[in-house]
């Protein structure tokens, strides 16, 4: 709490907030477009930001994109607000964001690091058994492009209650498939979940990406599913266990991971 609220008493970091809320996913060029200042200072207060895990980032070829985390936030919220107020500002704050920004599709950025080897890592994402093992759903398909997956339950009796299309495969570094109900299809309104592999030292950071979720009730189920998931993945890759537990029941109207 102390880097956060350190990190929001400066008005040049609040500003950068405010223009990835109202454009999650932007490139430091385009942050700094709003600035009147150097690219090293929006650099400095960007590192501030990301310290204080109220933003993600996210390598793409050259260029890092920057993403609004609102979990620490939501927690100041909670802590303070919630036991007060929560329902009264619940509401008039879903009446604003309705007013404000209608078109806008909430997406989601989870960032963790793994004491693995990346083609470890790429074989605990596509191996059916051990998706099972970590996820309690066994991750079926051929993994090629353009090829159905299933989220299939590993109860044996082969109902599938989630799944897609496998849009990208470049083994060990980044996967890209479709997620949602189980027999859906790729199209424009299909939400898009992104995995993406990278070295890091010693140690493979793993960033999961999901875009175009129907709603704020969407990000909200995806905030706690994929958190979960990850940790179970981490644990069984440096351990060879998974956690005794996990938040997997989560209420959504888009499959949760």
């Amino acid at each position: 709490m102390d880097d956060v609220f350190r990190a929001l008493a400066d008005p040049t970091r609040r500003r950068l907030l405010d223009s990835l809320r109202r454009e999650n996913g932007q490139t430091l060029g385009r942050l700094c477009g709003s600035l009147d200042m150097t690219r090293q200072s929006v650099t400095q207060h960007l590192a501030v930001l990301e310290q204080a895990n109220l933003i993600s980032t996210v390598r793409r070829g050259r260029e890092k994109w920057h993403y609004l985390n609102p979990v620490p936030i939501h927690d100041m919220r909670q802590r303070w607000i919630a036991p007060f107020e929560e329902p009264r500002m619940r509401t008039l704050d879903a009446i604003r964001r309705q007013a404000e920004e209608p078109s806008m599709k909430p997406e989601f950025v989870y960032v963790t690091y793994i004491h693995a080897t990346p083609a470890r890592v790429w074989e605990a994402l596509i191996d059916a058994d051990l998706t099972g093992r970590y996820w309690g759903h066994s991750n079926v398909s051929d993994w090629r492009p353009g090829s159905p997956w299933e989220h299939r339950r590993t109860d044996g009796s082969g109902i599938a209650d989630a799944g897609g299309v496998v849009l990208e495969v470049d083994p060990p570094t980044r996967l890209v498939m479709t997620f949602g109900d189980a027999g859906s299809t790729a199209g424009p309104d299909a939400s898009t979940v992104t995995f993406l592999i990278e070295p890091h030292h010693d140690i493979v950071r793993l960033t999961v990406t999901q875009v175009n979720l129907r709603s704020d009730d969407d990000l909200a189920a995806v905030s706690l599913g994929w958190p979960a998931v990850m940790a179970n993945l981490k644990s069984l890759l440096e351990t060879g266990h998974v956690l005794p537990q996990a938040p997997w029941e989560v209420p959504v109207s888009e499959p949760a991971p």
